[in-house]
């Protein structure tokens, strides 16, 4: 099993000293990838939400900085919303971080959940799942064609090109977040991976849903196993989501096959201090830099 750190641009982390400072702390400790966070805007319905004040540098910005910042790392967007997006313009940027970083791109996506976040961006709620099926092909059309052409329900296009193709062949992973039903069958037919954020339990519970919708959903030979990425957000109550090396073998029996690690994973910030949530800081810095050297010890990392 792989092991990985996400967060490394958002909240207390999103500076550029800090930024670097953990992209590379992870890929010399032996981290196997590293995990940006996102949102394009953040809708806050009053001063007490626990997305007011929440610093979050862009994926794609994010990830280039990474990928120049390192050498052996892979990079991840953890996730990135895939309905808020252009498709045809993300796919060339996807596909520059793919080259910039010489095939080390992790392609996590997810549909969102905030509504006030798509009406910002006058996109409509209702059809984040339906945008969602449709520009995972329209990535993954533009990635393996030379003249991609494409007609459907919100893109279309032909007679064009968007050169240079990403490194990894046929294309970088696509790693599918999400735990509703919808989003796990879209998983299963257009992914390369799933992600989710859950304990040892939830994990189970999801992992056992994949495998009764794989009985009923067509997913293409091409596409091959299904990998199992899963963010850990430690226990209610938990100073930080620190995984112990017993908890790490049970994921790993369970069949998951990268462990993302989180000091302050968002589905904690309503049950403890988050740095996350923080203003930027070297005492925040400090922080998630050490928990990071006692994670990959725990864990024999490197």
């Amino acid at each position: 099993m792989d092991y990985a750190i996400s967060g490394f641009n958002v909240g207390g982390l999103s500076t550029p000293d800090s930024m670097e400072r953990v992209v590379v702390s992870a890929e010399q400790l032996g981290y196997e990838s590293v995990w940006s966070g996102e949102h394009v805007v953040t809708s806050v319905p009053d001063p007490s939400s626990r997305l007011s004040g929440l610093r979050t540098l862009d994926t794609i910005a994010s990830l280039t900085f990474a990928a120049a910042k390192t050498e052996r790392i892979k990079i991840g967007s953890g996730i990135l919303l895939l309905p808020q997006r252009d498709p045809v313009v993300l796919a060339k940027e996807l596909a520059g971080v793919d080259v910039l970083s010489k095939g080390r791109l992790l392609f996590g996506l997810g549909v969102g959940y905030v509504a006030g976040e798509f009406e910002a961006l006058g996109i409509p709620y209702e059809e984040r799942g339906a945008r969602t099926t449709e520009y995972i092909e329209v990535l993954r059309t533009i990635w393996t064609q030379e003249w991609p052409t494409f007609d459907g329900q919100f893109a279309k296009f032909s007679g064009i090109q968007s050169l240079p193709l990403p490194v990894q062949k046929p294309h970088p992973p696509i790693i599918v977040g999400g735990r509703s039903k919808p989003a796990l069958r879209r998983a299963v037919a257009q992914g390369d991976g799933w992600f989710g954020i859950w304990g040892l339990e939830e994990t189970k519970a999801q992992l056992k849903e994949l495998e009764e919708i794989a009985k009923t959903t067509e997913r293409p030979e091409s596409l091959g196993r299904l990998e199992i990425s899963v963010g850990y957000p430690g226990e209610p109550g938990a100073p930080d989501g620190f995984i112990d090396a017993d908890t790490a073998k049970r994921f790993e029996d369970l069949g998951v096959d990268r462990l993302i690690a989180n000091r302050d994973s968002e589905t904690a910030w309503t049950e403890r201090r988050s740095d996350a949530a923080a203003p930027p800081s070297q005492e925040v810095e400090d922080r998630v830099i050490r928990f990071m050297e006692n994670q990959a010890r725990e864990l024999g990392v490197g």
